[in-house]
């Protein structure tokens, strides 16, 4: 018997910024990059997000960050990152996305993150967020566990529709049934394998398709803080512990649409 899922890029679809902007800071403070790399890393995401990003530009980019990282130790990376996972992304997370998350486990669909990030800082946030899973690219590294400044796996573009496809075989999913969210034209591999592709806060490519073919279209604005709601816990949260919170954020949001239907119209407009 097969399964529906749901597949949620990450950045800009389930965080409100690039995910190795967010995390440059940390990893500055914990000796890894520089002042120079990390303005260099953001004038790079900046190009991507203003220009768009093609196979070339992509490749640029994952070039630079690669030869970044190169002999970097991947324990003391992972560390860095999950010390730095709340502090990080608690302002960044779209409560929109949460309760897109909840709704399909209630319906007893997977939950997934795809997203060409590190796997260090994707698989840490899927934790966090209580999903099934996670596809994420991955660096080589070498017999003494220090990345050799080559990557293993990409997932970007058409490497995350041919992830999903072996996720899909391995899981039993069917993806005819599917739904993917994704903010960015660069996904189109990812949307268009799924019987629901989503558009959220595309992209203008992105956009211009959807409308084109019909897709649904949302816009994700409000980001919502964690750390309040998780007693000053600051390491990685359990499954249940996920779904709880994101269970605060639904019932949050059904308030606030009681209240505005049940609140009397202004008067004199």
């Amino acid at each position: 018997m097969t399964m529906e899922a749901a597949f949620f890029d990450l950045d800009k679809t389930v965080i409100a910024k690039p995910s190795i902007a967010a995390f440059g800071r940390p990893l500055r403070r914990q000796g890894f990059i520089n002042r120079r790399t990390m303005l260099r890393t953001l004038i790079f995401q900046a190009l991507y997000l203003q220009l768009g990003a093609d196979e070339r530009r992509l490749a640029r980019i994952r070039e630079s960050m690669l030869a970044v990282t190169r002999g970097w130790e991947r324990e003391r990376v992972m560390r860095a990152v999950r010390d730095a996972l709340l502090p990080t992304i608690e302002p960044l997370i779209y409560s929109e996305a949460l309760e897109l998350m909840a709704e399909h486990r209630a319906a007893g669909h997977r939950v997934y993150l795809v997203s060409g990030a590190p796997e260090e800082i994707v698989r840490p946030l899927a934790e966090l967020l209580g999903v099934d899973g996670c596809i994420a690219s991955k660096a080589e590294v070498d017999e003494d566990g220090r990345y050799t400044g080559r990557v293993s796996l990409y997932a970007d573009g058409p490497h995350k529709a041919r992830a999903m496809v072996e996720l899909a075989k391995t899981h039993e999913l069917d993806l005819t049934a599917s739904t993917a969210y994704s903010d960015s034209a660069t996904d189109l591999p990812m949307l268009e394998i799924v019987g629901h592709p989503v558009a959220v806060n595309p992209d203008r490519v992105l956009a211009g398709i959807a409308r084109e073919r019909g897709w649904e279209i949302r816009n994700f604005t409000r980001p919502v803080r964690i750390r309040d709601r998780l007693s000053g816990r600051t390491s990685v949260l359990s499954t249940g512990l996920a779904l709880a919170l994101t269970a605060l954020v639904l019932r949050a949001h059904s308030r606030r649409r009681h209240r505005l239907t049940t609140s009397p119209a202004p008067v004199g407009l």
